[in-house]
């Protein structure tokens, strides 16, 4: 029997396309999807499932989307079916579409630990916080050595104030020790949080029992002694990790960032043009370009941070039904102030004495947040206008004319609250908008909650912040998201209320 022409074919085209997509091989996947179903005139929902599966590993979450609904169109009980599409619709921000399939998927009998990560990263995104530990500690139980599930559950808790927010992670790395992955985790999570001892105490505990033979847990090591200022251990370890893999760009990169934080641009340099070569695209390789070019003193420097032309600042003007900046902040304030529930911040972003909030704004619905997204649109045309298309500048050559958000979100920082210095590496244009800002700012000598830029987010002799933007209610900062950007800490009692948003070329016409 050929393949694709009985069930026993289907299945087995089916299985083959799940097989090629493990391996990478999505095209052929995708072709595996496709004979099942031709050979069915489109009515299997277990080959519709798994081509929406394909379609999403791809990057095509709207077609992605389209499958899963066919398959069910097919067969409406088919949990999977349920489950991937919610899923993939939490994936794209669609909380309440998310959840509605996901809820569907645990009704026809699904109980599996992702169904419960899902749903708690659904949960989250409708600020529904008690439900959404709840459902990540479902996950846990199910599966004590699943590491997503785990580290969303000790994330959510660390946000909420818990003190105690790793014991599940903990008690599961104490029952299985010899579980790399599970361990090298909640190495990651304690190193976010701020235990930089128990972390190390935990990869060297890994790399003793491996004899020394995994390079990412080497890497780790060196990240952590970075973190701790121990360079010459940290380059050590970097550069052995590296060797061992020198086409990994993860192990590439800390190895140039411990180089580059002992003032070795010439040992930084080979790595980082191959990369640029490599990646052209990759906003991180320019990052670290423009930081050996400093350490050289290099004109290149200047050009990749040429803050008069790169970074600009816009003072909005309101959007159409707003009488006002003052009442569209006023507006926005009273929105966002709603949204920020959390007690703490993430573990994975840059933000520390605040926090963010845990939905995409672009998914929005209020009508303030979407006025300023709005508002945005006009200053972010200027700038690509203003920018240019010279094909000899990383920035510049990837401009198309006009750009769209890739992400948005909020930051509410409080007393004592700072960015820690850091980039963007999905981003082409990054952006600061104040909603709301403390008296303190109007400071020009101690410039409390400052954007600062230049400064690198662990030490460099010779590389500080070289470039400072003073917050101010209604104004909108653009700038490169490759540049190194962070802020001076607030010191009073008022908090500092943001937007903030990524946005990427869009393509040409």
């Amino acid at each position: 029997m050929q393949a694709g022409t009985g069930s026993h074919g289907l299945q087995a085209d089916i299985a083959q396309a799940y097989a090629l997509m493990e391996r990478g091989a999505l095209a052929d996947a995708e072709a595996a999807c496709q004979r099942a179903l031709a050979a069915t005139n489109g009515s299997s929902a277990d080959a519709w499932a798994a081509l929406g599966v394909v379609l999403r590993e791809q990057g095509r979450p709207q077609e992605s989307e389209a499958a899963y609904k066919r398959a069910l169109a097919v067969a409406p009980q088919h949990a999977l079916a349920h489950h991937n599409l919610g899923a993939l619709l939490s994936y794209l921000d669609r909380a309440e579409e998310a959840l509605a399939s996901l809820e569907r998927a645990r009704s026809l009998g699904l109980n599996a630990a992702e169904l419960h990560i899902n749903r708690g990263r659904a949960l989250a995104q409708l600020y529904r916080i008690e439900e959404a530990e709840r459902a990540y500690a479902q996950a846990v139980a199910l599966q004590p050595r699943n590491t997503d599930a785990q580290s969303n559950l000790a994330a959510l808790r660390y946000m909420c104030g818990d003190p105690h927010f790793v014991r599940d992670f903990a008690a599961a790395a104490r029952q299985y020790p010899a579980d790399v992955g599970l361990q090298y985790a909640y190495t990651e999570v304690l190193r976010r949080s701020g235990n930089l001892p128990a972390a190390e105490g935990v990869l060297r505990t890994l790399l003793a029992g491996s004899g020394g033979a995994i390079p990412e847990i080497r890497s780790s090591l060196a990240t952590l002694l970075h973190e701790m200022g121990r360079l010459a251990e940290a380059e050590n370890e970097a550069l052995t990790a590296a060797m061992s893999r020198p086409q990994n760009p993860r192990l590439i990169e800390n190895l140039v960032g411990v180089v580059l934080a002992r003032c070795k641009p010439d040992a930084a340099l080979p790595f980082i043009r191959t990369e640029r070569r490599n990646r052209p695209q990759d906003p991180r390789w320019v990052t670290y370009e423009a930081m050996a070019a400093r350490l050289m003193g290099d004109p290149l420097y200047g050009r990749l941070y040429d803050y008069d032309r790169l970074v600009r600042v816009y003072e909005l003007q309101p959007p159409a039904g707003w009488q006002s900046m003052e009442q569209l902040n006023a507006a926005l304030s009273q929105t966002l102030r709603g949204r920020h529930r959390f007690a703490s911040h993430p573990l994975d972003q840059s933000l520390r004495n605040g926090s963010q909030t845990a939905r995409n704004l672009l998914a929005e619905a209020d009508p303030a947040i979407q006025a300023i997204i709005a508002a945005f649109a006009g200053p972010i045309e200027s700038y690509c206008a203003v920018l240019g298309a010279n094909p000899d500048h990383p920035l510049s050559a990837l401009n198309t004319g006009a750009a769209r958000l890739h992400g948005c979100w909020s930051i509410e920082l409080r007393r004592d609250g700072f960015h820690v210095n850091h980039f963007h590496n999905e981003g082409w244009l990054s952006s600061a908008y104040y909603v709301s800002v403390p008296e303190e700012v109007a400071d020009t000598q101690g410039r409390s909650g400052w954007l600062k830029f230049g400064e690198p987010r662990l030490p460099v002799p010779g590389l500080d912040a070289d470039h400072f933007v003073q917050p101010q209610p209604g104004r909108l900062v653009l700038f490169p998201s490759y540049m190194w950007h962070g802020t001076n800490a607030i010191r009073g009692t008022r908090t500092r209320l943001t937007v903030a948003f990524d946005a990427v070329p869009a393509p040409p016409h």
